[in-house]
């Protein structure tokens, strides 16, 4: 009998992908031999990659009607036994059901954000899970895995991890905490001046250096954390993905809200703290029960995007998120 053949379709972004690979990998596991082609976004090619789960990998621009010609004539060549959109947008279950895909599978009504979509699935799967890695691992068990999720090893490259060290040794920095500030809109963000005020107090209690990662357009973000860090002056890095991978892999606890590295570095097991406000933990949240979520009681779950930090995200204090760096470094409570 034939392995069969399935296409996985998760285009981006970094913290979405991360949540799919439980889902993606219980395929694997079900299906040791199975041909899986993942089709992404050319940003998050290396990312998928790191994961050993596809057999193949296809990116697409949508943007891009060549590109797009080009994926959907790959689909048509081949026959699947299934296709499952974890993404839910129209984008992505519009290139299976253009590629003539019989058995075409994805989220039922209740969790797609954009209207109608469903309707290009020929199983649409009312999930009951409430973190979204589980809500992907539903469509993998009607897709036939035997189990929703399993483990994920994330692979570093040598040469990014070789890289890393050297420019961190060249800081003198060896042992450290990894703050990331960012988070793509502001309301979701603890305040810059107080990332600064945790390093100097995880200076001066565990001798910690902190390394401040940023992307591109957080500069200022990351001058700001710096102009407020006191004596404890924390080191900023920036970086290409894999560099990031290497970053967070060698941290001894990362601090971040509910972005996209905070994910990757759950999923490469490091301790974590995760700040988060007026998107839903339960949901979003670190995808590891050892992993510590602030949240105020008074937070509100919105998903509002606004240029400001949520006032829920205010009411986070330096000496709580501490205190829970120094619980999941040193165990103390």
């Amino acid at each position: 009998m034939a392995e069969p053949r399935f296409l996985v379709v998760r285009l981006g972004s970094l913290g979405d992908i991360v949540h799919t690979f439980p889902a993606v990998a219980a395929l694997r596991e079900s299906f040791p031999r199975a041909e899986i082609i993942w089709i992404t976004h050319p940003r998050w090619e290396f990312l998928v990659e790191r994961s050993g789960l596809a057999s193949l990998i296809r990116t697409v621009e949508t943007r891009s009607w060549d590109s797009l010609r080009e994926v959907l004539g790959f689909i048509r060549a081949r026959g699947w036994d299934a296709a499952i959109d974890y993404q839910g947008l129209w984008k992505s279950a519009g290139m299976p059901f253009l590629g003539g895909v019989k058995r075409r599978i994805g989220f039922s009504r209740e969790t797609i954000r954009e209207y109608g979509v469903p309707v290009l699935y020929t199983e649409r799967v009312r999930t009951t899970s409430k973190h979204v890695a589980d809500q992907n691992g539903e469509l993998s068990v009607r897709a036939g895995a035997k189990q929703s999720v399993a483990p994920v090893a994330l692979r570093v490259r040598d040469e990014d991890a070789a890289e890393v060290a050297g420019i961190l040794q060249k800081q003198g920095i060896e042992h450290y905490v990894l703050l990331s500030p960012g988070g793509g809109w502001r309301s979701k963000c603890w305040p810059a001046e107080r990332f600064g005020a945790l390093c100097d107090k995880l200076g001066n209690e565990l001798k910690l250096r902190c390394v401040v990662n940023y992307g591109p357009g957080e500069e200022n973000l990351a001058k700001e954390i710096v102009q407020n860090a006191g004596k404890f002056e924390p080191f900023c890095f920036t970086g290409n993905l894999g560099q990031l991978m290497a970053l967070l892999k060698n941290a001894s606890c990362l601090v971040a809200g509910d972005t996209g590295p905070l994910h990757l570095g759950v999923a490469l097991r490091i301790p974590a703290v995760a700040l988060f406000g007026p998107t839903d933990p339960q949901r979003n949240g670190p995808y590891h029960s050892n992993d510590i979520v602030l949240r105020s009681p008074a937070a509100v779950t919105s998903y509002k995007r606004g240029e400001q930090p949520d006032v829920s995200m205010l009411q986070l204090a330096v000496e709580d998120v501490a205190r829970a760096v120094r619980k999941r470094i040193v165990g103390e409570k």
